[in-house]
């Protein structure tokens, strides 16, 4: 059964969907905090982005021990605070893998950074548990089943009500079901993937048999390419824009926008952005959001912002959902032209939940 089928809505207006397979529901659009809270948003603007945000409908917040080595945490934790908001109308979810500090222990999915990580993410934001605990890599060095057993004793511990994965394999993913089946522990419920309109093959091809088998949800990150789905850099780079303001975090990115691959986007994104505001009466941002948002297999898209109306622009991608009709759709995708063929298996049998033939 699809998230998109258990659609409800608040009184603000924002639909929310079912986790995954779990029983958690979330808004279709959420706010995260990488590149931004901690670092280069700071103080009264992160609190002003997240009341609105709550204002509207979003009551998920995601963020991460390695986003701005710790701070963002810190800064969402303490608007948590200031707003006096009611932590069981809020859905936290933090990520742990990467670290704050540089010993050998410090990063990876060992039991103990997942149990001692997990407590650092906790008192960073002041809060008593995350409603989703994600590992934020895979980390080939940990056997599985210490991973698994390590994220259900967080859960025991009531520090979570879920964990989850971020850019997992379909494999990993599957061997962590495979594992907590055999040990009777809980699986993931849910994979934080790059899904947008550039970025397509793991999110909608490698992950296929997985909605099928485990009915996985995903919580999207980078929708808009880090900014490039939004048409601001269809006539060169801005210099209040992400790729100028994190020059460092996305040199590839710049220097393929002038080969031939990353010219190839751009002009993608100059037909989006004449579908747009030509046929649909909306922004290339919310055409992109809503693009993703559409898919069934999608619970809840992460927004970025550093500014209010940035959120309230984006936010407005909700009124472009419903003109997605199947015409419009085929439209999008004859300017994408990068469809993912369709995949009914990985080259061997197809293995149901237990991991058999």
């Amino acid at each position: 059964m699809s998230t998109q089928e258990f659609a409800e809505f608040d009184p603000k207006g924002m639909p929310f969907r079912r986790l995954g397979a779990s029983g958690l529901r979330v808004p279709v659009f959420s706010l995260g905090g990488w590149l931004t809270y901690g670092q280069t948003v700071k103080g009264d603007p992160v609190k002003e982005i997240m009341k609105i945000a709550f204002e509207n409908g979003i009551n998920m917040f995601d963020t991460a021990e390695g986003y701005a080595a710790g701070n963002s945490e810190i800064e969402m934790g303490r608007v948590i605070r200031e707003l006096n908001l009611r932590r069981s109308d809020l859905i936290i979810t933090t990520k742990i893998y990467f670290g704050t500090r540089t010993g050998p222990n410090d990063k990876g999915l060992s039991r103990k950074h997942i149990i001692e990580g997990t407590k650092a993410s906790l008192e960073r934001l002041g809060l008593d548990y995350v409603d989703v605990i994600f590992a934020h890599r895979p980390d080939s060095t940990v056997p599985m089943e210490e991973v698994v057993r390590a994220f259900n004793w967080v859960i025991e511990k009531g520090w979570a009500f879920y964990w989850a994965t971020s850019e997992w394999s379909a494999l990993e993913i599957e061997e962590a079901h495979h594992v907590a089946t055999r040990l009777n522990l809980i699986p993931p419920i849910a994979e934080q993937c790059q899904h947008h309109m550039l970025h397509r093959e793991r999110p909608e091809k490698e992950y296929a048999p997985l909605y099928k088998r485990y009915d996985l949800g995903t919580t999207v990150w980078s929708a808009l390419a880090s900014g490039l789905l939004t048409g601001k850099y269809n006539d060169g780079v801005p210099a209040d824009s992400r790729f100028a303001t994190h020059k460092d975090f996305f040199k590839d990115t710049l220097d393929s926008l002038t080969k031939e691959e990353g010219l190839r986007k751009l002009e993608k994104v100059k037909a989006l952005t004449a579908l747009a505001e030509k046929e649909l009466g909306c922004t290339t941002s919310q055409l992109a959001l809503a693009w993703v948002a559409k898919f069934p297999t999608t619970s809840t898209v992460i927004l970025g912002a550093t500014k209010p109306e940035q959120l309230l622009e984006n936010i407005k991608a909700l009124e472009v959902l419903p003109k997605l009709t199947p015409e419009v759709l085929q439209k999008i995708e004859s300017i994408l032209d990068n469809k993912p063929a369709p995949v009914s298996t990985w080259g061997r049998p197809a293995l149901d939940k237990y991991g058999k033939q």
